[in-house]
């Protein structure tokens, strides 16, 4: 199975990997994993707005180490392609985070379902929790 990690699994992965519960540790070590581009931004935009300074958050990573993570894990690292942004998901999410959005896009374009504990997207056919 082709799984795509939301941005909350690639921090844990990197900041505190006791979140991960044995379900999820077992479909991760049987899947093909993806991470992408969009995860990347993600954390870009909220490393700098939190990632320093008094208003730091101790469960961002710097986008850069997320980089060196999934290289040095041999994990797939999904670009963004400008098909990828126009596309429209087969089933609307029913909120407005474009993140979240675009995340399932790319799993429904990459054949993948997207590994994730987000409330918001329970119910989603491209989300999956373990």
């Amino acid at each position: 199975m082709r799984v795509l990690l939301d941005t909350h699994f690639l921090i844990w992965t990197a900041t505190d990997p006791k979140k991960i519960t044995r379900r999820e540790q077992a479909l991760i070590t049987r899947s093909e994993l993806i991470v992408s581009a969009v995860s990347i931004f993600e954390l870009r935009l909220k490393w700098q707005k939190f990632g320093g300074g008094h208003h730091r958050r101790p469960d961002l990573i710097d986008p850069v180490v997320a980089l060196a993570l999934i290289a040095g894990n041999g994990i797939e690292l999904a670009p963004l392609t400008g098909e990828d942004c126009a596309a429209s998901l087969d089933v609307a999410v029913p909120h407005r985070d474009p993140f979240d959005e675009m995340l399932l896009i790319h799993a429904q374009r990459l054949g993948a379902k997207l590994l994730t504990r987000d409330a918001d997207l329970h119910g989603h056919p491209l989300a999956i929790s373990a």
